[in-house]
């Protein structure tokens, strides 16, 4: 998948103004969780994006890997996308869901591992989607 229409997608399923804002929505979504895997996995699932997108995961990995792997859960996580996406939290989670979601479409078998990687109440984003029902909030 290209550039554009990842983006595109993100733009239409998170009914966002803008490509900007499903821009800032993918950088948000993708700089925190780059905080939260492991930088191996990071990496892994960069390589599998487009490179302007994938360079929001490895952000954390070229800075020396401050930082990732931190361990935090989905308070955290909405807080630090928010604060990135200059959204409230309610909408950092659900852009967070559609990013995911579009990310399930654009690689193989990756989000699997991402999944496998956080705690439960984190793995929901990704099993969620855009239209299903977040366990444990949202």
């Amino acid at each position: 998948m290209k550039h554009d229409q990842f983006i595109g997608l993100v733009q239409d399923r998170a009914q966002l103004a803008s490509r900007g804002d499903a821009e800032t929505a993918t950088r948000a979504t993708l700089e925190t969780l780059g905080q939260r895997i492991p930088e191996h996995l990071a990496a892994n699932l960069a390589a599998q994006l487009p490179q302007e997108i994938g360079e929001h995961l490895r952000r954390t990995v070229t800075m020396g890997g401050a930082g990732t792997g931190d361990r935090f859960g989905l308070d955290e996580f909405a807080q630090l996308a928010a604060e990135r996406g200059y959204t409230d939290e309610p909408n950092a989670i659900f852009r967070a869901r559609v990013v995911l979601e579009v990310i399930g479409g654009a690689t193989e078998d990756i989000l699997d591992k991402v999944r496998d990687a956080l705690p439960a109440e984190l793995s929901s984003l990704v099993e969620s989607g855009s239209s299903g029902r977040l366990n444990g909030g949202g």
